[in-house]
């Protein structure tokens, strides 16, 4: 790096021990899966100097840290060695902790240290709750235990968060005095690794902008781009108060609240949840969504109890649509890449849609090399503001909006420039100007959401697409979105229509009333249309069925005997007097797998027979791991034994009965466990058996 230049020594010296070059965290980044504010804190411990001799000195003993403490994932079985032969040993790494019912105690586990079993005293995870949902990046002393009769070999004897123990606000704030705003906006950007002389001033807002949600409790904005432009890193690499998950993980037992074990999920305990690649969520229960929408709306949901938290909701995924195809196109809008379950009332909750289409792509083209804060302290400025400071009503005594902007839109609006209040000036108020320009860029994001809306719905709800604010000047300034201000089918798209060959007449106003004599014929077809489509769902309910496999037939699962009818039921009872054998069993996991797919079955209760051969501490044990498998999905097991039963029967509390006569195990033995067929069951042979499957009443 060349002489420090202004902005190095203002932050040198207003937040001397805070910063660190930039540079150094680029040259140890590469080869290492260590997220950047656990190597910023190791460079804050050894680096935080402007000496070149230190700087050099510090770099060494980051790299032997890493060396000797960091474990990559296939240096398990070494690091394990390494613990059993030393007695004790301190690592860095992603620390887990779960409760195991069945044995009544809480074990550990280390992402890299392949064990699962790691004994943990209650201090640590009643200290670091999160350590129970997603888990901590830690400093981590395992030590080795030599008694023989305990079940563990490895225990946990000292853990320290890879945080800040102490976080000043006052200092912080304080410092910032010494800054203009664009001076803290590119210190800001530096921060993040960015060199703020290569960025626009618009590219750097939309970086504030996904800041937000790390320092405005209950924000909830998508951003949708290319490949490749950083979407996730804030909520991966930056602060260890985000945690980001994949969209298979968007169960409400997992993000709001597991009512088998009574306890919240994930936006209980972190400030701003993620969803990566949001266009690959797949939400099997509508439950979920009507959750989620209670929750983006107002913060609190009830699943019996009442749940109130504060954590952000963060969408993020690709887009792979020509952006201006897309706002000229009268087809397509930019939600296009979301999943049918993300709805108009799901969109209506975000507060801004970045323009990740804007956004440079990762590039060390872009990357300064420059002092910046430490991200770890940068990170608990923003979180003590996430749960300390409110600047929205600060927000609401300044702003004027017009008449377009309606309830959401003004809700929106105002989190979006409080965040920006927050990042940008912690200590104080902003400017009149400065503060205008917050106002027009979070009216810009919130109309981009409604634009799209307007697009998809088929009347004028969102039809008040001019979102406008007044200036300090009071003359009124209406917004747009830079990508759509001249896109007429964005601006005006046009409706669907009742009829096929209706037109509409332009030059009429859009409010007309109109003439019920034309409207009259209209009745005909919307009628045939509703006939229509209740024989569409008529054709997709599952009818009665009785018939035979044969023997040596396949194409038989149990998804595609009974997941049809599964569908709907909240409760199943599953008699078979054959669920004993190691192989019994792991059919009977399959069907509970078939039943979860169904995404709305909330207890499955088997009754299963035994004989003087049955081995019953063995059947327990292996039950017991799949009812605690199941509680994490937010579905209750229960098992009964009755050795007087013969008959097999599995009832659905939707009315639907499925007789099979050999039960579940109607599959043939594979002649090798590594032949087709020996884990697709749909591919495996079968015994003959017959199937009948009616319906008895209606749902219960």
């Amino acid at each position: 790096m060349s002489e420090l230049d202004a902005l190095d020594r203002q932050l040198t010296s207003a937040f001397d021990g805070k910063v660190v070059r930039k540079d150094l965290l680029h040259r140890i980044k590469k080869g290492t899966n260590v997220p950047t504010f656990v190597l910023e804190f190791l460079l804050a411990r050894f680096c935080a100097s402007d000496d070149p001799a230190e700087i050099d000195a510090g770099m060494e003993a980051v790299l032997a840290t890493l060396q000797d403490n960091y474990v990559r994932p296939d240096e398990a079985n070494a690091a394990q060695s390494k613990v059993a032969t030393k007695g004790k040993h301190r690592f860095i790494d992603k620390v887990h902790v779960r409760f195991v019912e069945k044995e009544k105690r809480h074990w550990a586990s280390l992402e890299n240290f392949n064990s699962q079993r790691i004994a943990v005293g209650e201090k640590f995870y009643r200290d670091n709750d999160r350590l129970l949902e997603g888990g901590i990046w830690a400093e981590v002393t395992l030590a080795h235990n030599a008694i023989e009769e305990d079940d563990y070999a490895f225990y946990i004897e000292d853990l320290r968060p890879i945080q800040l123990s102490r976080f000043d606000f006052e200092q912080y704030a304080k410092g910032r005095k010494a800054f203009s705003r664009d001076e803290w906006l590119d210190a800001i950007m530096r921060s993040v690794g960015l060199e703020p002389a290569k960025l626009s001033k618009r590219v750097k807002l939309h970086f504030i902008a996904r800041l937000a949600p790390l320092v405005e409790p209950n924000y909830n904005y998508i951003e949708l781009g290319p490949r490749g432009t950083g979407k996730s890193y804030f909520f991966s690499e930056f602060s260890p108060y985000a945690t980001l998950i994949s969209g298979g993980q968007a169960t409400k037992a997992t993000l709001f609240y597991n009512n088998a074990r009574r306890k919240v999920g994930l936006v209980g305990y972190w400030d701003t949840v993620a969803f990566d690649e949001v266009g690959g969520i797949k939400v099997r229960d509508p439950d979920t969504i009507q959750i989620m929408k209670d929750f983006m709306a107002n913060g609190r949901f009830s699943r019996g109890a009442e749940v109130i938290a504060d954590a952000s909701l963060s969408f993020v995924g690709n887009i792979d649509l020509s952006v201006e195809q897309v706002v000229n196109s009268t087809e397509y809008d930019l939600f296009q890449p979301l999943p049918p379950e993300l709805d108009l009332a799901v969109m209506d909750r975000f507060a801004a849609y970045i323009p990740g289409w804007e956004m440079p792509k990762n590039s060390s083209e872009f990357l300064t090399n420059r002092y910046g804060f430490i991200t770890d302290y940068l990170a608990e400025a923003f979180h003590y503001q996430f749960k300390h400071t409110n600047r929205y009503e600060e927000v609401s005594r300044r702003i004027r909006l017009g008449k377009a902007i309606e309830g959401r839109d003004e809700k929106g609006i105002k989190k979006t420039v409080a965040a920006f209040l927050k990042i940008l000036h912690p200590d104080s108020g902003a400017t009149d100007e400065e503060f205008e320009e917050y106002v027009a860029y979070a009216t810009e994001c919130r109309r981009r959401v409604k634009e799209q809306m307007n697009k998809r719905k088929p009347d004028d709800e969102f039809a008040r697409i001019n979102l406008s604010y007044f200036g300090a000047s009071g003359e009124e300034i209406v917004v747009f979105c830079p990508e759509s201000k001249d896109a007429l089918a964005t601006q005006q798209p046009e409706r669907r229509r009742l009829k096929a060959d209706e037109t509409e007449d332009t030059s009429k106003p859009r409010a007309a009333r109109p003439n019920p004599a034309k409207s009259e014929p209209s009745a005909t077809p919307v009628q045939s249309s509703a006939d229509e489509a209740r024989a569409e769902a008529a054709a997709a309910e599952p009818q009665e069925q009785h018939f035979t496999i044969l023997y040596g037939d396949t194409g038989h699962s149990y998804e595609s005997i009974m997941g049809p009818y599964i569908r709907g039921a909240k409760a199943v009872t599953i008699e078979d007097p054959y669920i004993r054998l190691p192989h019994q069993i792991q059919n009977f996991v399959r069907f509970c797998e078939t039943c979860l797919k169904s995404g709305t079955v909330k207890s499955i209760n088997l009754i299963t027979g035994y004989d003087d051969k049955t081995q019953l501490a063995d059947i327990s044990e292996k039950i017991e791991d799949l009812k605690q498998s199941l509680l994490e999905m937010d579905v209750v097991l229960s098992a009964k034994l009755n050795p007087n039963m013969h008959d097999r029967e599995i009832r659905l509390d939707n009315g639907w009965v499925i007789k099979i006569g050999r039960g579940l195990d109607f599959y043939q033995r594979p002649g090798s466990w590594f032949e087709v067929g020996a884990n697709d069951l749909s591919l495996r042979k079968c015994l003959e058996t017959k199937v009948d499957i009616f319906r008895t009443g209606m749902p219960e």
